[in-house]
């Protein structure tokens, strides 16, 4: 998926100069907030291929047959569910302030998200030792609800969990403040940590994230000897083997140097046997003022470069996360919330249309509500819970123009024919009597329905 050449090849149509493309072509997109030079790494060869990728990639065709039919009967398809995952963190569940503001947060897991990243931060779950905060009405934490009405939410609403993280490294997130500064002891509290969860939760969360944050060992303080290796046999061994074992690291800022030694680590815990299910790979932009030079046509985050990483990570031969996805306004002005939004829907597409990427989750959903040294204006939603553009963008994306919603008709012995996103569908269509019939599937591959 290397985009580089494209970018040298569309800098002028039919003898017009770019800027007069942009401006005229409804195909584009563009908006006045974007330069000409942003839509020169976005362009319409790039845009194409996305669109060519995502219909590869993200369909399959169905075939499905119907019973005491007509031929020509005309069946209404609805897809009510997504099989790839649209998710956010969902660390300020119950904490905005309000009934109102809380029903609306939690409404987004559901309508917009299919998949949910359940705080496990130890520092914090168990920052007094033999007391963890599983239970309602634990004492309060900033972004780290107490996790069993957590998990108790999204199993009512049918929501896809991963459990972040198990073992970090960094200790201002990670392991809490009464754990012993020596290697080998250090050793029985992890594994009983990761023993604990794993029998209090069993299968009910889908997926862990067994270390997060593995490479930069230079920024950690002291840990047991190959302490991420030992975590996953630890998990391996008390976990089911229905739950997902991921890791969590990158960003899609780094250089390749580092990519290709998140790489090698994750080679060689698959080599020593572990099972390594998902590869998380995050992609953060901190600093508000790095999207507005997005904007104005940086050489940033550009197609070439994120799929230049993504393919290299998609060597390990596992499925990737991604994971954790900040996008900074670059101000709380209309333009600014429409840059969000801009930038917002072209990493979405390009992510989406990519073999290997199973879920992208965006990290903090609510302006002001992210952690100490985030930005506060990174939300889908404003401080009183409104939806910003971003929202709208991701909404028409996720709930639109990525659900197949069409009608079909019969052919010979009742067959069904539709090429759709794969998920969950319902088909309704009257029978030979004229009575009201339905019948659900689930879309995975080729040939789904039969």
């Amino acid at each position: 998926m290397m985009f580089g050449m494209v970018v040298l090849t569309i800098t002028i149509f039919n003898g017009n100069p770019l800027k007069s493309q942009i401006a005229n072509s409804k195909l584009s997109g563009a908006t006045n907030t974007m330069s000409t030079a942003y839509w020169e790494y976005w362009n319409p060869d790039v845009r194409k291929k996305i669109d060519e990728d995502i219909e590869k990639n993200r369909k399959s065709d169905a075939v499905y047959k119907i019973k005491n039919v007509k031929v020509g009967t005309e069946v209404q398809v609805t897809q009510i569910s997504h099989d790839f995952l649209f998710g956010g963190n969902i660390f300020l569940f119950g904490d905005l302030g309000t009934p109102e503001k809380n029903k609306r947060y939690e409404d987004t897991f559901g309508s917009l998200f299919n998949a949910a990243t359940v705080p496990f931060y130890w520092k914090t779950l168990e920052p007094e030792q033999g007391k963890p905060r599983y239970k309602a009405g634990s004492s309060y934490e900033y972004r780290r609800p107490a996790t069993d009405p957590v998990v108790e939410f999204c199993e009512s609403k049918g929501i896809n969990m991963n459990g972040h993280a198990i073992i970090y490294g960094m200790r201002r997130w990670g392991h809490p403040s009464w754990m012993p500064e020596d290697r080998k002891k250090m050793e029985e509290y992890f594994e009983n940590h990761i023993r604990e969860l794993a029998e209090r939760y069993r299968g009910r969360i889908q997926r862990w994230d067994v270390v997060n944050e593995p490479t930069d060992q230079a920024n950690r303080g002291i840990m047991p000897d190959d302490y991420t290796y030992k975590c996953y046999l630890w998990a391996m061994k008390y976990f089911p083997d229905s739950v997902q074992l991921n890791i969590n690291d990158s960003d899609m800022h780094w250089d390749m140097t580092l990519f290709r030694r998140y790489l090698e680590i994750v080679r060689n815990m698959i080599d020593r046997d572990i099972r390594m299910d998902n590869v998380g790979m995050q992609m953060h932009i901190f600093n508000p003022e790095e999207s507005r030079k997005i904007a104005n046509g940086a050489d940033i985050l550009t197609p070439e470069k994120i799929c230049e990483r993504l393919d290299l990570m998609a060597e390990t031969g596992r499925p990737l996360h991604v994971s954790e996805v900040t996008i900074s306004a670059p101000d709380n002005t209309d333009e600014g919330k429409t840059i969000q939004a801009e930038i917002a829907k072209n990493l979405y597409r390009l992510w989406f249309s990519h073999p290997k990427v199973m879920g992208i989750t965006w990290w903090n959903v609510v302006d002001g509500g992210a952690a100490p040294g985030e930005p506060s204006i990174s939300g889908l939603f404003d401080p009183d819970l409104n939806p910003k553009p971003v929202y709208q963008v991701l909404d028409n994306l996720i709930n639109h123009e990525w659900k197949t919603n069409i009608t079909v008709s019969t052919e010979e012995n009742g067959i069904v024919k539709f090429r759709g996103f794969r998920g969950k569908y319902r088909l309704s269509w009257k029978d030979k009597s004229g009575k009201e019939q339905q019948a659900e599937f689930y879309l995975r591959n080729d040939g789904g329905g039969l």
